[in-house]
C-alpha cells in the first residue's frame, strides 16, 4: 500500500478542512470522504462546504450514502437504549462500527496505506505497554480519546490526527492563513442526527409510546406526574417539570413501570461500577494494581480508580465515590495520558 496516500473523513468543518491542508502541505495525496447519514445532509451547507474544499484542493472526493446503516446501528440503537432507561453514547459507537471502518474500506479500495480525521487526539507508539495505543493530545480541553477508545490497535496503527500537537485557536489560526473560507464557522453541538433536540427527537420517533408516569421517591410515594421515562437520564436535575419543595435528582428510572425514582444529590454517589462491552488495548494483568483515570462521560475530568476482575466480571473501583456514572454510557479508561480501554456502565 502506498504510505504517501492518505483517506481523510470531511465533514464540512474547520478541524478536518485545516487537516486537509496540513495533510497536502506534507506530502500526501489526500482523498476525502464525507458520510452521508441522512437526507437532511445532502442539502446542508456542511456538505456544500466539504465539495468546494475537495474542489479547492482538487483531492478526489467520495460521498457515501449510509443513510440506512446509520439508521439501523445508530438511530435504532439511541432510541432502543433510551427505551430501557439508559444513557446511550451515539458516538462512541458510530466511530468504533461505521466510521472508522468506511474510511479503512476506502483507503484498501484506493491502495492508501493511511487514514486521518480531524479528531482532538494523538497516537503514541512508543510507550510501556509496546502498543500502539490512543492519547491526550495538545489541546486536552477537546480530547476526543473517549470517542475513540474501541479503535483497534490495527487501524490506530494507519491513522493520523494532523490536530494532535495544536490547540483549536491555533487551528482557526491556521485555517485563516490557509485561506479557508469556513475558518470561523461555529463547531457543531449536539448529536448530528437530532438538531431539534434529543427530547423533539424521541416524542417524534417513540410517538405514543412515550406516555405521563409518576415521579416517586425512594418510599414509592407519588411526588407528580413525569412526561415519559425515555425523556430523562439518571443525575437529571434540571427540566423535570415541577416545583418540588426541596432539590430533587433522578437516581433511578424503572422503564416496566414508567416511573422515575426522585432523590438527593448523595444517592448519586457511586464507589464501584461493572462494565460490559468491555474492551482492553493491554494486557490486564500490567494495569491491575496500576493508579488509573476513569472518565465516565466525556466532559468528565477523568477520576482515579482502579480496575478489578471478580467472577469473570470486570468492575473499575474509585478511590472516591462520585456521581457521574449512568447506566449506558461509556466509561473510557486512562493510565495516565494514554488511552487503554473502556467498557459500558451497567452498575
Amino acid at each position: 500500500m502506498d504510505r504517501k496516500k492518505v483517506v481523510l473523513g470531511i465533514s464540512g468543518g474547520v478541524d478536518s478542512s485545516t487537516s486537509a491542508y496540513m495533510l497536502q502541505q506534507e506530502g500526501y495525496e489526500v482523498i476525502g470522504v464525507t458520510l452521508i447519514c441522512s437526507e437532511e445532509q445532502k442539502k446542508s451547507q456542511d456538505l456544500i462546504d466539504a465539495r468546494n474544499l475537495a474542489k479547492k484542493l482538487k483531492i478526489r472526493h467520495f460521498e457515501l450514502d449510509i443513510i440506512d446503516e446509520f439508521r439501523e446501528k445508530i438511530i435504532k440503537y439511541f432510541i432502543d437504549e433510551y427505551s430501557k432507561g439508559l444513557t446511550p453514547s451515539p458516538c462512541v459507537v458510530c466511530d468504533e462500527i461505521i466510521k472508522m471502518k468506511k474510511l479503512i474500506d476506502i483507503a484498501n479500495e484506493n491502495n492508501a496505506y493511511y487514514i486521518a480525521t480531524g479528531h482532538y487526539c494523538k497516537i503514541s507508539k512508543e510507550n510501556s505497554f509496546n502498543k500502539t495505543l490512543l492519547m491526550k493530545p495538545k489541546d486536552e480541553k477537546k480530547d476526543q480519546g473517549y470517542m475513540l477508545y474501541r479503535v483497534k490497535s490495527e487501524t490506530l496503527s494507519r491513522l493520523i490526527f494532523p490536530l494532535a500537537k495544536y490547540e483549536k485557536v491555533i487551528v482557526r489560526e491556521k485555517a485563516r492563513e490557509y485561506n479557508i473560507e469556513i475558518h470561523d464557522k461555529k463547531d457543531s453541538q449536539g448529536i448530528c442526527f437530532a438538531k431539534e433536540g434529543y427530547i423533539d427527537f424521541l416524542k417524534k420517533h417513540l410517538k405514543d409510546k412515550v406516555k405521563k408516569g409518576y415521579y416517586k421517591d425512594e418510599q414509592g410515594n407519588i411526588l407528580g406526574e413525569h412526561q415519559g421515562y425515555q425523556l430523562y437520564t439518571i443525575g437529571q436535575r434540571r427540566g423535570l417539570g415541577i416545583l418540588f419543595s426541596k432539590i430533587y435528582f433522578i437516581i433511578d428510572i424503572i422503564p416496566e413501570s414508567n416511573e422515575i425514582i426522585l432523590g438527593d444529590y448523595d444517592k448519586l454517589n457511586k464507589k464501584r461500577i461493572e462494565l460490559n462491552d468491555f474492551v482492553l488495548h493491554v494486557d490486564f494483568n500490567e494495569v491491575e494494581n496500576l493508579i488509573l483515570i476513569g472518565k465516565p462521560r466525556f466532559s468528565s475530568l477523568g477520576l482515579e480508580g482502579k480496575l478489578i476482575k471478580e467472577n469473570n466480571k470486570i468492575y473499575f473501583e474509585y478511590e472516591k465515590e462520585n456521581p457521574q456514572n449512568s447506566r449506558g454510557q461509556h466509561l473510557v479508561i486512562y493510565y495516565k495520558d494514554l488511552v487503554i480501554g473502556g467498557g459500558k456502565i451497567i452498575f
